[in-house]
């Protein structure tokens, strides 16, 4: 990028930072080529607020039957944070997550769905485009933690493979 700044620029940037805010956004961002060996590269992000993390209560203690400890339902033992969960498929952008390959179209997959590496698990829609996310290994659908048609950020967790 030449050294001489565009006009536009500031205002440029004033403008995605408010459509960052006015649409409750974390991050946004966007590459404008002026020429061959010239373009403004902008990345804007932010924190939001978090609800602070629910207290957790100590466990009740059984006392009466000697019988060998049952298992936790899956749905107990998974990570309070999905996005934690060494299963989890990430959205790779911001975009509109769809379920099925059409709007009355049987969706790519349900919970209890054995996937292999490289199927296609659901889409997300980012600028027009519809941009087919794989599963990154072969594995059971534990959950799928988005509906269809929702907003997606970067990083949210979509599906959670076992």
């Amino acid at each position: 990028m030449t050294d001489t700044p565009h006009d536009s620029d500031v205002a440029f940037i004033r403008s995605l930072a408010e459509l960052l805010r006015d649409n409750d956004l974390t991050e946004l961002r966007v590459k404008r080529d002026y020429g061959e060996d010239d373009a403004l590269d902008v990345h804007i992000s932010r924190v939001q607020p978090q609800a602070p993390a629910p207290v957790a209560q100590p466990a009740p203690v059984q006392v009466a039957a000697p019988a060998a400890p049952q298992a936790a339902p899956a749905a107990d033992t998974a990570p309070a944070d999905p996005a934690s969960d060494p299963g989890a498929v990430t959205s790779p952008m911001v975009g509109t997550c769809y379920l099925s390959p059409e709007p009355d179209a049987k969706p790519f997959v349900s919970v209890g769905d054995a996937v292999t590496e490289g199927q296609t698990i659901l889409i997300v829609e980012a600028m027009k485009t519809m941009n087919h996310i794989p599963a990154p290994r072969s594995g059971v659908v534990r959950q799928i933690l988005v509906e269809d048609g929702a907003p997606v950020e970067y990083g949210a967790p979509l599906v959670i493979l076992g």
